[in-house]
């Protein structure tokens, strides 16, 4: 089963590989240039899954990722966040709701897996909202940093 994807990014160059990579996988990519135009055309295309750039112009990934949670139309709807997932990006995404997170540069192969991950599953909350394996996304964002200040 594929599905639809609404990719955001203010970067011309980096939806487009993100586009490429998930429509040569069989997802059906829209794409919008940043979180107020996401905002605009996610009742529209009516996506499976957001992607979400952090830094953006008029409405950035955390405030887009926090209206999406605050519209009961969009509020389960999956948003991944790809970005370069500072500590502080981690923390502000959990507490806005955000399902998960891929660290910019990404490998192709990663992106796709989680995209299909998100699409077949709800990720799990606990009752204050905030994600049962945060510590879990947590150890995998440092984890992504050692390796590339090592290689």
């Amino acid at each position: 089963m594929s599905g639809r994807v609404l990719v955001v990014d203010d970067n011309k160059v980096i939806r487009q590989l993100i586009r490429v990579n998930l429509e040569l996988e069989g997802f059906e990519v829209v794409t919008a240039a940043d979180g107020a135009e996401c905002l605009d055309v996610v009742h529209r295309v009516r996506p499976d899954v957001v992607t979400l750039d952090v830094v953006m112009p008029r409405l950035d990934g955390m405030r887009t990722a926090a209206r999406l949670r605050e519209d009961p139309r969009t509020s389960r709807l999956p948003v991944v966040i790809i970005s370069a997932c500072t500590q502080y990006e981690v923390e502000s995404g959990l507490a806005a709701g955000v399902d998960a997170f891929l660290s910019k540069p990404f490998e192709p192969a990663e992106l796709v897996r989680v995209v299909r991950q998100l699409l077949h599953r709800e990720a799990p909350r606990s009752a204050d909202g905030r994600h049962e394996a945060e510590a879990e996304v947590e150890a995998e964002v440092e984890a992504g940093q050692a390796e590339r200040t090592a290689g």
